[in-house]
């Protein structure tokens, strides 16, 4: 099984999944503020639970307009570069 963000969607919005999307969005603000940009790997580090959980954080982030995602060429989905949208 692959992760699938519109099967993981709906997680976002439980309580936990409110939590944790706010930690990481938190953590792309601060690290955008100070690099400009960051990696999926960075923005998740620290947190705790389910991967597919965190990558559906980040996929809302880029739904809602916050941020941008340019994909990895070598196709691995924690180095893809996340930059704040213009």
């Amino acid at each position: 099984m692959t992760y699938d963000y519109r099967a993981e969607r709906a997680r976002v919005f439980t309580e936990d999944g409110q939590i944790m999307f706010l930690a990481i969005r938190d953590k792309v603000q601060s690290l955008t503020n100070t690099a400009g940009a960051c990696t999926v790997t960075k923005a998740i580090a620290g947190q705790s639970g389910d991967t597919w959980q965190m990558l559906a954080c980040i996929d809302r982030l880029a739904e809602l307009g916050e941020i941008t995602i340019i994909k990895n060429p070598n196709g691995m989905t924690q180095h893809n570069l996340i930059m704040r949208a213009v």
